[in-house]
């Protein structure tokens, strides 16, 4: 056996040889052509249908042959249904038209699960909507209040981000307050951090109202990354936009209300604390002498109320629809809206209606709007504004057709900040119309945007003090009084005397001002916290404000959690109850903003 492996080895060697040389490459063949996406299609199967009697999922794939990036009914090849398993008795709650309703929805949430996008940095814009003080029962009320307007029952309605597919619980409280205000609670959805009541933009380690203690607790907010980063920003509110909510996106204060400099004392402005407004007018320095080897090109796009902290106390820099004597509040003579214009000669400084709707959003690089001294007018009140000033939904439509132009994309915050005052004044009526409105906003904003690259939260900052209440039929008015079931005539309290569904906790009480839109009026009125007889008082009319039970010059907020609904990139992180400063860890992973900021300035 040996000696036969030895010569097999012989054998190889001689056989192998010496290898010649390489020949020369051959020309390189023609490209082939691309090949065809394959493509699967979900759509819901209604109850009855042949293939699934009582609901289920439909399932087409097949080749995209004509590269349309739609499956077409002639390109499927082969079709799966997944049926929702029913059988006996039971079987026949499929024709109920709730259950169908429900089941639609089951197959619809299975979808919104198959289709997720859990990948970090997928979205490339983000758009946070605050409605500011609408807590659960605000959503609740104004959806039915929606519905009820047309021509529904109302109750069965859904407001646009009711639609969401992801949604969850924030818990509001301040780290120094149970029940919170906006300031803190903003500041922790635009940084990630928690902090005390009544501070913008700093940690807790501030003493409220010391200026000198904001240097070293300063925070960095979303929209400040995403300006590092390269992208377009932008700030809408229908409040003053130097208030808690839109400030918290740009400002560090040791105080919400130092909104201008003649806001903050004496003694605190001269240790250098720059108000409000003029933060606003300076991000774009500030942000780059903060952080080094950062080159940034500001705000592009911001809309509200407020000019007189922008004005100097002066008559002659009044606007042409100034309703005050003298419209600026700033006592330092400098004219905030003139500085605005010389730092960007490219920009469009508006105030009115006509104004806005001249802007054209292809051609615009950038938008300082004001339109109003102080808030913007309730949505119910806005055909009375001296010269017109523009919806929430027609400003967040035409912030994203300009903040699109951006190729890296936008981030966009909105609020309502009208929702929150009208709950101050006791006024449920213009509480829901701007609710109502925002929900259009969001829409507005889902129609304008691709799902696939944009995230949408929409929230809260803290809710109020406002409750629905007895036992009213299906479809009762949800600003009339209680009208039981079975019944036609208002149900009567133990002292004999009909009351609404609606109503508050505190505040300034019965109000009936008729067809009054401006809610704010009420403030005019005093206190008036007894029972009234309700009888003869059309409730539903727009200048009515609910009882209250105990007496307070205005309305307060309220301290239980508050609803988060999300769609897009990154929504499905939005579940369960959580710490309200989750959004901003939401928005960064969905959006890659601290990344993308990190590559942009080294």
């Amino acid at each position: 056996m040996k000696s036969l492996k030895y010569i097999s080895l012989s054998l190889l060697v001689a056989l192998t040889g010496c290898n010649g040389d390489d020949g020369k490459d051959g020309t390189n063949g023609v490209d082939g052509a691309d090949g065809f996406n394959s493509l699967v299609k979900q759509s819901f199967v209604p109850v009855g249908n042949a293939n699934c009697l009582n609901s289920g999922i439909r399932i087409d794939s097949g080749v995209d042959s004509n590269r349309n990036e739609t499956l077409d009914d002639g390109e499927i090849t082969a079709t799966e249904y997944v049926c929702s398993a029913m059988s006996g008795s039971v079987a026949t709650t499929v024709n109920n038209p709730w259950f169908a309703k429900g089941s639609q929805r089951m197959a619809q949430a299975v979808m919104n699960s198959d289709s997720l996008i859990n990948e970090q940095g997928k979205a490339k814009n983000v758009i946070l909507f605050v409605g500011d003080g609408m807590g659960i029962s605000t959503v609740t009320a104004a959806r039915i209040l929606a519905g009820q307007k047309m021509g529904k029952m109302g109750e069965e309605h859904n407001l646009s981000f009711d639609n969401f597919p992801f949604s969850g619980f924030a818990k509001t409280y301040n780290v120094d307050g149970q029940t919170p205000d906006s300031a803190g609670t903003m500041t922790a959805m635009m940084s990630g951090v928690k902090t005390d009541v009544g501070v913008i933009g700093v940690a807790e380690g501030i003493e409220r109202g010391d200026c000198g203690s904001v240097s070293g607790n300063e925070l960095v907010t979303a929209l400040e990354l995403a300006e590092i980063a390269g992208k377009s920003t932008g700030v809408i509110s229908t409040a003053r936009i130097t208030h808690a909510t839109p400030a918290a996106t740009y400002a560090k204060s040791a105080d919400r209300n130092w909104e201008d400099i003649s806001d903050i004392p004496a003694d605190e402005a001269a240790k250098g604390c720059e108000d409000i407004a003029s933060q606003l007018v300076n991000f774009e320095q500030n942000l780059e002498a903060r952080f080094t080897g950062v080159d940034v090109d500001g705000i592009e796009v911001v809309m509200g109320g407020g000019r007189r902290h922008f004005l100097p106390k002066d008559a002659a820099h009044n606007s042409a629809d100034a309703l005050s004597a003298v419209e600026g509040d700033r006592t330092d003579g400098r004219n905030l809206t003139n500085e605005w214009k010389t730092a960007y000669p490219n920009g469009q400084y508006v105030i009115d209606q006509a104004g806005f709707n001249a802007i054209n959003a292809n051609a615009t690089e950038r938008v300082f709007g004001l339109f109003n001294e102080s808030h913007m007018q309730y949505e119910a009140d806005r055909q009375n504004d001296v010269a017109g000033e523009p919806s929430l939904s027609q400003m967040t439509g035409k912030a994203i057709d300009i903040l699109d132009n951006n190729e890296k994309g936008f981030f966009l915050m909105v609020e309502s900040g009208r929702i929150d005052h009208g709950h101050h004044a006791g006024n449920a009526y213009n509480a829901l119309e701007d609710t109502v409105e925002f929900a259009k906003a969001v829409q507005a904003a889902v129609d304008a945007t691709d799902p696939e690259e944009t995230l949408i939260i929409v929230t809260a900052d803290h809710s109020h003090v406002f409750t629905i209440a007895g036992y009213p039929k299906r479809g009762n008015p949800i600003l009339g009084k209680v009208v039981g079931v079975g019944s036609d005539s208002p149900s009567l309290a133990a002292d004999g005397m009909p009351y609404t569904t609606l109503g508050y906790t505190n505040g300034l009480g019965f109000k009936d001002l008729g067809e009054e839109t401006d809610a704010d009026e009420g403030y005019n009125h005093g206190l008036n916290n007894d029972r009234q007889d309700l009888t003869n008082v059309n409730t539903q009319a727009p200048g009515f404000h609910q009882e209250a039970l105990v007496p307070m010059g205005s309305e307060t907020h309220a301290g239980e959690d508050v609803g988060i609904y999300a769609t897009g990139p990154g929504s499905h992180l939005v579940r369960g109850t959580n710490e309200q400063n989750i959004i901003y860890h939401v928005i960064n992973y969905a959006a890659g903003l601290e990344q993308k900021a990190a590559a942009a300035i080294q």
